[in-house]
């Protein structure tokens, strides 16, 4: 379904009566129920709320990596569900960047290497060209040749960042990004991330516990128990980040 079919064309996301749940040898454990959701394109949302409150699993869920038990996803023009595995493989590669706590470098590749793969799968014969650029842009042009092992928690953050950006995701998920780092590194790779979306024209959803965070996007979703308790403006004026407070 084409997304201009489902909104008026300025949704990037949009989420309609997302439910999860899986069976456990206690029963069934309901971890999304009924969730609704439209995020515009270029807009910067966080999601915010307590351990065990299904944030991740929306996460997942956005990414065509979780499905739904019910209710339909459409991301970038893009309905998820009618979509096999490899036909979500291709959509991720195609639409989708996404920032893990965990950087999921490849430790065995370089920080080229590792930020080349998502072009190569994408069949781009500028693969590493374009690495090197996307590396570059978020100031690790000196350590290319560089393996994950030889580099900080900050520069393998932002080797991650530089892989989930340079194929030109419509779409950036970013799960607790500085969730691994020291307070002035994580706000470095925020900067980073934050100036990259708004360069880049993508949307960024951002799963956060820091609440100053949250505050710098457009608009924060407060998830409590698989439900969506409340949605607040943030803090950025007129629908744009504040990057570098």
């Amino acid at each position: 379904m084409d997304l201009r079919e489902a909104t008026d064309g300025r949704q990037a996301i949009v989420l309609r009566g997302i439910h999860l749940h899986l069976e456990s040898s206690a029963g069934r454990v309901n971890i999304l129920r009924g969730i609704d959701l439209s995020v515009d394109r270029g807009e910067v949302v966080s999601i915010v709320g307590p351990s065990g409150s299904g944030k991740s699993s929306l996460m997942m869920i956005l990414g065509g990596l979780e499905r739904p038990s019910a209710g339909s996803v459409t991301v970038a023009g893009h309905e998820l569900s009618g979509m096999d595995e490899d036909a979500l493989a291709l959509f991720r590669r195609d639409h989708v960047g996404i920032v893990f706590q965990n950087f999921h470098l490849v430790p065995t590749m370089t920080a080229l290497e590792n930020v080349a793969i998502p072009l190569e799968f994408a069949g781009r014969g500028d693969a590493f060209d374009r690495a090197a650029e996307g590396l570059r842009a978020v100031g690790l042009g000196r350590r290319l040749d560089h393996y994950p092992g030889q580099l900080s928690g900050g520069e393998q953050q932002r080797v991650a960042l530089a892989r989930a950006f340079a194929a030109g995701p419509d779409i950036i998920l970013a799960d607790e990004p500085t969730g691994n780092l020291d307070g002035e590194t994580g706000r470095h790779v925020i900067d980073l991330m934050f100036d990259l979306a708004r360069n880049r024209g993508a949307t960024l959803v951002l799963i956060t516990h820091d609440p100053a965070l949250a505050d710098r996007c457009d608009r924060i979703v407060r998830l409590v128990d698989g439900l969506i308790v409340a949605e607040t403006a943030g803090m950025a004026p007129a629908g744009r980040v504040r990057v570098g407070s």
